[in-house]
């Protein structure tokens, strides 16, 4: 895959980066938590979204949810409209993660990003170091519910 450690949605536990995923903040929801994470406000958030749209071919998305597909999900998550859209536009599930990918570095900066709050939870929940958490962390691409998996999994060994 193009973008080999792609968080989880941000409702679904991901970290900051996956905002690239996310929907307008138009509800609570955890994309509020993620924007402030991110240092960003909502209507920071939704324009730089919109900018990105307007100079790729994310921004395409007429039939979809918000008219762009800038605000859809990960192709992991079924949704029969993005879905829909990219096989009329002919965009391959790579070139939309790719643009994913970019879209997440516009808004939240291009760097190894770890949750040191994440990693703390893991260390605390399961008794290891940090350096362990942070370890398996970054072995299951940033993705804490991944990790908590692979981490019970090494308990019940």
């Amino acid at each position: 895959m193009v973008w080999d450690d792609a968080p989880s949605h941000v409702c679904r536990g991901g970290d900051k980066r996956a905002l690239s995923f996310c929907c307008p903040p138009i509800k609570p929801c955890p994309v509020l938590h993620a924007l402030e994470d991110a240092g960003l406000t909502a209507q920071d958030y939704m324009e730089k979204k919109e900018e990105f749209g307007k100079k790729t071919r994310l921004g395409q998305g007429e039939g979809t949810c918000f008219g762009s597909l800038v605000w859809c999900c990960k192709p992991s998550k079924p949704c029969p409209l993005r879905d829909m859209v990219m096989r009329r536009i002919e965009m391959s599930p790579d070139e939309y993660m790719e643009l994913k990918k970019q879209l997440s570095e516009e808004l939240v900066g291009k760097s190894e990003f770890f949750d040191e709050k994440s990693v703390n939870a893991l260390a605390d929940t399961f008794k290891i170091s940090t350096d362990e958490a942070l370890k398996v962390l970054q072995q299951c691409g940033n993705d804490l519910r991944t990790a908590m998996k692979v981490l019970r999994m090494k308990n019940m060994e």
